[in-house]
């Protein structure tokens, strides 16, 4: 009897019930730490010498850092350091390993109520309290001779604010001073002392937990967009405290003047608008985020943490807790004015659990040595000063990993940002969060933005980005330069289990979340190293967790960086790393959709602004170095090549660990009506000093292909010129919201860029084939000739008298202009101000919405004004309903232009009086030919709220584009929009004036103060490229140009790797190892949870369930097959008619 074939569905089934059972066994799964120690060798090596070197930056001119010094200090040593008021040692007993977890317990069919936690911020500056920094570290009676020394000739009366930390018995490189008196003079005295640094204003953080209750179907819940599941929270506490609920959110505010502060977050999802999908299969939630990364695979070959010192700043911990093991929280520290030690609001209990809990919510390194620096009070208040004082002693204890769940948008706090420098530079690994104020772009937080530290940004559990992981990119750069890509790399963040207040476990989303992953993960990687210990540093781990990233599918740079953390992967390439240097992002190419957005949207032409890409210089040679010679530029020629020019700016010094390297990009004059792809490279060489054991200096040669596509220049009609150089925002000053609603959020700190918060309305521009390019120079600086419209939105600086004249000179000779404002009002501006009953400091913006005034100086010989009162309303325009948020009025424009006007509410009266008064024909919206034979056009609008992202609640991307048709096109509205009579304007008694005493030019590029009044600085030469003289390859590219860049790695001798280990996991990445985000992993399933490392006995388990399904299925089709073998001895009369071949194939018995 002939076997019956098994039919082709048969193997499909067979296949996806396999890889099902394979991902539920990866989920339900999770090993407990063991205790088998390493066979590795510990090798210890000393600390290398750190040479003082500049910090770098895209361009000079505009870094908010002027002044560097050297951070190699000398400390005493740490068994000076009293011990007994401030630390205790665990004393629980590790107890039994976590058995099977239990997958009913986690999954995203919870339908408990999800319970919602506001975290609000504000920072402002203590009245009268200053941070003196000294050039080095001396003892405190040497730090109050040298400020007595600086003081004693100005009759002033200060004190030195006394240290209640165990900072008080150590030499530190700052003080705390209160001054009394004059306090201008006194700033300028302590400046002019040599040993004096720096004198800073000390500030206050205050964070503010709010507990909502989130509703189901609620018409004021905001709704997942479009094609976006709905959150479900895991409920996974387990004997946890009752006054936390099971799942919490947590909102960041982005409130007022923000600067340190936790980021946690809900667990919403951002979904790729890639359309909607009515079923697909979820994920489920792991039980254990050791799981979801493969700490299990690590653990299982001895490594566990143990011999790294990983340091936790945040709110403390509690000294029994029973998630640690016995004597593995080393160290607790308190650098708050609280007598206490433990943690009284769960944050870093949670985070610390995330790091090195060992039963329940598994942590990744459960043997660490940890060190918890409560630098958080129980109101939620903290000082600058104490965090320079808790980082000043963890140099001293030599802490190797650094989490720092905290950030805010102040990247110009200088005793901070300094300190994190110095940090890293004592090989100090810094891992912080990128920020919970996403999906918007350019909301980086600070120090996770720093090029030395690892910015870690959030995705879900279906690897997809969160909705409230920060984006890109850095806004350091701007105007001049542009960003650096950031975050670095990505790892879940939403609905992670960890460690409860007292006991237990809960979930908890944010990208607070997800750095103590990646923290955790890399004390596990560490402890895997430390005979590497020499070639271990904040650029090499850096470089080998960017290396080994998985990059996700549809997602651009600035969300992902260089993609999803794979642990084991990250494992393979640290044991084999080689120091040299390396780039970020490693490659250039203007047209990978959509990795290097916003690159591809736009091609390269003749005469267009340089496109401008700023690279990072990671040095994993050595604490400094610097670019030997200079980059070449290496075109292919057979590729064309030679129709790109490219000129470089770059870090003098590279310290610590890293610089920059920014590219500017254009097409060469033969390319003007030449269109294709052209490619070449960048090559550069990196030297370090040689290390202790070596004569010669270190060095690495690195290369960047880079790929640009060419069109032949676009009609003037078509090329709009965005002005960046007028855009302000904070920091360093007070600029507030341009939406007064927006109490909770009044501070402009995302850039003002076309690629951050107006990233749609540049896609909208793109997608009507308009080119946008970006000016970061005065108007002094373009030609006018080559460009349609100027578009000025939301300016906030002044201009020069040069640029005011050149525009009406442009503007007569054929250039338009469309100019969006804001509210201004100085009465309102008064009346949102900030005071702290605390710190008794007044916080006054230093202009509206706008600069109104400047703007109105600008138009002044048009004969236009904008008026100083502030409307808000709804309103229609043709068919298209518009939102009028917080903006001002045209006051005076000329009599044969065409003036739109709606009936708006007086905002400005509402925030004075409390009154809501109603006013008709308000003028918002002007179109204006200047009358001259071929001059240019006029176009102003009262509120560019509508084309921001940042509060968008009804866009105008359709009236933008209908004015861009009237500038550039002389397509006129349709008449019935304007008033057929002349709008009769009241009579302007006087123009918006600017606020006395504003401190504008302490913040301007334009104007500088001058006997307590602002004038014009002189105008700065116009920026100038020089560019690289080519040095052509007579080579084609590679067939796969962007192959990526290979870590160099050296030979591993088998006979030192554990015994213990699976063959597979040993074989791969050890040689060559491949910067995987350089292109997406062929291999990569973007629905997975997790990427595939398999042990050798989850394999044989896996095998023998397929046998098993294979044996049942098998049976099932022989059971299925017997009847049919038996009709025909029942029908025999019909059968007989029936071929012998109608059987597929098989032979019918009987017949």
């Amino acid at each position: 009897m002939a076997r019956k074939k098994m039919r082709p569905w048969t193997f499909l089934l067979l296949t996806v019930t396999l890889q099902l059972m394979h991902q539920t066994s990866e989920t339900q799964t999770a090993k407990s730490p063991g205790t088998s120690p390493s066979l590795l060798h510990h090798l210890h090596h000393p600390h290398d010498q750190h040479h003082p070197h500049d910090q770098h930056h895209t361009q000079d001119q505009h870094h908010p850092h002027d002044q560097h010094h050297p951070h190699d200090q000398h400390h005493p040593q740490d068994q000076h350091y009293p011990q007994d008021h401030h630390s205790h040692d665990h004393h629980d007993d590790p107890g039994p390993s976590p058995g099977p977890l239990d997958p009913s317990n986690c999954s995203f069919s919870s339908s408990l109520p999800e319970e919602q936690l506001r975290v609000e911020f504000s920072s402002s500056v203590v009245d009268s309290e200053y941070i003196v920094s000294f050039a080095g570290y001396y003892r405190s009676a040497a730090r109050r001779r040298f400020i007595s020394a600086a003081l004693q000739d100005w009759g002033l009366s200060w004190t030195v604010l006394p240290r209640l930390n165990p900072a008080q018995t150590y030499p530190s490189d700052f003080d705390v001073v209160q001054l009394h008196g004059k306090l201008k003079a006194g700033v300028s005295a302590l400046e002019e002392h040599p040993l004096i640094r720096r004198v800073t204003p000390h500030r206050k953080v205050v964070r503010t937990l709010k507990y909502s209750k989130v509703e189901e179907d609620s018409g004021k819940k905001e709704k997942p967009p479009k094609g976006e599941p709905h959150p479900h929270p895991c409920n996974t506490t387990v004997g946890g405290n009752k006054s936390w609920p099971d799942t919490q959110s947590f909102d960041s505010s982005r409130a007022y003047n923000s600067r340190r502060r936790s980021l946690s977050l809900g667990a919403t999802y951002w979904m790729s608008a890639s359309g909607h999908k009515s079923r697909r299969l979820m994920r489920a939630v792991p039980k254990q985020i050791t799981g979801a990364l493969h700490a299990e695979m690590l653990w299982g070959l001895g490594f566990t943490g143990a011999g790294v010192k990983v340091a936790v700043f945040d709110t403390g911990l509690a000294s029994d807790h029973p998630h640690f093991r016995k004597g593995r929280v080393k160290d607790r520290t308190n650098w708050t004015n609280e007598k206490t030690l433990d943690d009284g609001l769960g944050h870093g209990t949670f985070v610390a659990g995330v790091i090195a809990s060992h039963k329940e919510c598994l942590g990744f390194a459960p043997d660490a040595d940890v060190y918890v620096f409560r630098v958080f009070t129980n109101n939620q208040v903290s000082y600058t000063s104490w965090f320079l004082d808790a980082f000043n002693y963890a140099i001293l204890k030599k802490i190797k990993v650094l989490n720092l769940s905290i950030g805010g948008p102040d990247f110009m706090d200088h005793p901070f940002v300094d300190k994190v420098w110095e940090l890293t530079a004592n090989k100090v690994i810094m891992v912080s969060a990128i920020g919970n104020d996403g999906p918007l772009y350019g909301t980086l937080n600070n120090p996770a933005d720093q090029m030395d530290v690892i910015g870690v940004g959030g995705i879900n559990f279906e690897n997809q980005i969160a909705r409230f992981s920060s984006r890109g990119m850095t806004t350091w750069e701007l105007p001049g330069g542009y960003g650096r890509m950031k975050p670095d790399i990505v790892t879940y963040g939403s609905a992670v289990r960890g460690s409860a207040l007292k006991s237990g476990c809960r979930s908890l989303s944010g990208t607070s979340v997800a750095s103590p992953v990646v923290a955790g993960a890399v004390t596990l990687l560490l402890s895997a190293v430390l005979e590497r210990s020499h070639v271990i540093n904040p650029a090499s781990v850096k470089q080998a967790l960017m290396a080994s990233a998985l990059r996700l599918s549809d997602v651009n740079m600035f969300e992902q960086g260089y993609g999803r953390l794979d642990l084991v992967a990250a494992f393979h390439t640290l044991r084999a790393y080689k120091p040299q240097a390396s780039l970020v992002p490693g490659y250039i190419d203007l047209t990978e959709d959509p990795y290097m957005w916003p690159y591809y949207t736009q091609p390269i032409y003749y005469g267009a602004m340089p496109v401008i890409v700023n690279v990072t210089i990671l040095n994993g040679m050595g604490v400094s170095g610097k670019i030997i010679d200079k980059p070449l530029w290496e075109p292919f020629l057979p590729e064309f090549g030679a129709y790109v020019e490219v000129a470089f700016s770059y870090s003098a010094h590279l310290w610590p660990w890293s610089g920059y390297l920014a590219v500017s990009i254009t097409a060469s004059k033969a390319a003007a009506s030449w269109e294709g792809m052209a490619k070449g490279q960048v090559t550069l060489t990196i030297e370090s000093p040689p290390d202790s054991d070596e004569e010669e200096p270190r060095q690495s040669t690195v290369t960047l292909p880079i790929r640009v596509k060419i069109r032949s220049t676009p009609h003037r009609s078509k090329r709009i010129l965005w002005d960046q150089f007028h855009n302000l925002r904070y920091p360093p000053g007070y600029f507030p919201r341009d939406n007064l609603r927006m109490k909770n959020d009044p501070l402009d700190w995302n850039g003002d860029h076309i690629h951050t918060n107006f990233r749609d309305m540049y896609q909208q521009l793109r997608s009507s084939d308009y080119y946008v390019e970006v000016l970061g120079a005065p108007f002094t600086c373009f030609d006018a000739s080559q460009y349609g419209t100027l578009l000025i939105v939301d300016a906030e600086e002044e201009y020069f008298p040069e640029e005011i004249s050149k525009l009406k000179r442009d503007v007569d000779n054929g250039l338009s202009v469309i100019i969006f404002a804001d509210w201004y009002n100085v009465s309102v501006m008064k009346k949102v101000k900030f005071y702290d009953e605390n710190t008794r400091q007044w916080w006054m913006p230093d202009t509206g919405g706008a600069n109104i005034p400047a703007i109105n100086d600008l138009l002044l010989p048009f004969n236009m004004t904008f008026g100083d009162d502030v409307f808000e309303g709804d309103f229609t325009i043709e068919n298209h309903d518009m939102h009028y948020a917080s903006g001002t009025s045209i006051a005076k424009f000329p009599q044969n232009g065409m003036l739109l006007t709606r009936t708006l509410k007086n905002q400005g009266n509402e925030v004075l009086k409390g009154e809501t008064l109603t006013k008709e024909g308000v003028p918002i919206l002007g179109m204006h030919q200047v009358p001259r034979p071929g001059a240019g056009r006029i176009a102003l609008y009262g509120d560019s709220n509508c084309l921001d992202t940042s509060h968008l609640q009804k866009d105008c991307f359709w009236m933008l584009k209908a004015m861009l048709e009237y500038t550039a096109n002389n397509v006129r509205p349709p008449p019935y929009l304007f008033s057929q009579e002349p709008v009769q304007l009241p009579p302007l008694l006087e123009l918006p004036e600017r606020m006395e005493g504003n401190h504008l030019h302490r913040y301007s590029k334009v104007i500088e103060g001058n006997l307590g009044k602002s004038r014009s600085r002189p105008l700065p030469p116009c920026p100038s490229l020089n560019w690289a003289k080519p040095h052509p390859l007579n080579k084609s590219a590679p067939s796969n140009l962007y192959q990526p860049q290979k870590l160099m790695s050296i030979e591993l001798d088998p006979n030192a790797m554990p015994v213990n280990r699976p063959d597979n996991l040993l074989n791969g990445h050890l040689n060559g190892i491949q910067d995987k985000p350089g292109l997406v992993d062929s291999e990569l399933n973007t629905g997975s949870l997790v990427s595939d490392h398999p042990t050798f006995l989850s394999m044989l388990a896996f095998l023998s369930t397929g046998l098993v399904v294979l044996f049942l299925i098998n049976q099932f089709y022989r059971r299925r097959s017997r009847p049919k073998r038996k009709r025909p001895r029942q029908a025999a009369k019909p059968r007989k008619h029936l071929p012998s071949n109608t059987s597929y194939g098989v032979k019918i018995p009987g017949v």
